[in-house]
This record gives C-alpha cells, sequence and structure tokens, in this order.
C-alpha cells in the first residue's frame, strides 16, 4: 500500500477520534449538567427547609420572650436560644458541605476516563509522526546514498 494512502488512512482515523472524543466531551458535560440540576435542588430544599425552621424557633423564642416576668428567665431563654441555634449552625454547614462535596464529585464523575483517552491518543499520534518523521528521514538518507 503506497505510503500516502497509509498517512491518509491514519489521519482519517485520528480525525474519527477527535470526532468521537468531542463527542464523548458533549455527552459527559450533559451528564455532568444533570448531576448538577438534581444536587442543586437539593442543595436549594436543605436552605429552604433550614431557613424555615430557623424563622420557626426565632418566633417560638420571642413568645416564650414575652412571656416572661424575670430578667433571669428571659437570660435563661436567649441563652438557650443562642445555644440551639449555634449548634443548628454547625450542623447545617456540615450538611451543606457535604452536600456541595457531593456535587462536585458527581459532577466530575462523567470526565473520568476522558483524560486518560485523550492522553492515550494524543501518545498514540504522537509515536505515529515520530514512525512518519523516522521513515521519511530514512527515505531522504536512501536515496542521497544513491545519488552519490
Amino acid at each position: 500500500m503506497p505510503r500516502d494512502t497509509m498517512n491518509q488512512q491514519y489521519m482519517g482515523q485520528q480525525a474519527e477520534a477527535a470526532q468521537k472524543l468531542g463527542k464523548d466531551g458533549m455527552d459527559a458535560m450533559l451528564r455532568s449538567f444533570g448531576s448538577l440540576s438534581k444536587a442543586s435542588q437539593a442543595i436549594a430544599v436543605e436552605a429552604t427547609d433550614f431557613a424555615k425552621q430557623s424563622f420557626e424557633l426565632g418566633t417560638a423564642t420571642m413568645e416564650k420572650l414575652a412571656g416572661v416576668r424575670s430578667l433571669d428567665k428571659a437570660l435563661e431563654i436567649q441563652t438557650e436560644y443562642m445555644k440551639t441555634s449555634y449548634e443548628r449552625l454547625v450542623a447545617q454547614s456540615t450538611k451543606m458541605t457535604e452536600l456541595y462535596q457531593n456535587l462536585a464529585k458527581e459532577m466530575a464523575k462523567p470526565f473520568e476516563g476522558m483524560v486518560a483517552k485523550a492522553q492515550d491518543q494524543a501518545s498514540k499520534a504522537q509515536d505515529r509522526a515520530f514512525a512518519v518523521a523516522k521513515d521519511g528521514f530514512n527515505k531522504i538518507e536512501d536515496e542521497a546514498k544513491q545519488a552519490a
């Protein structure tokens, strides 16, 4: 098979591989956005629930304070409210951190392996280019020897 035909076939194969990589990348991106959508909904629900519960806790505390007759009791209710609010905030922060970490992992999953595939294809293309260059160089050397 002539060298030009081999090179054309190789270039066609490389073009097909690049096209497949592009399609795979688009598919991975769409799956990643699907993960983003689902996780964003879960995060929004969690944040809304926390805000609602915080409002309810604050309202209940204000109602308790409205019925208090002594400063000591008012301080006790307010201290309990602050303690509970702090504990809830720490727990909520931990939960939200986990949700965002899971979001990042889920968004990255579709892209796992794509980098390795691209590196492998680039390595093969580089090896092929070196082989073609070496063949060309050898051909030039042979022609130069024959001309001499």
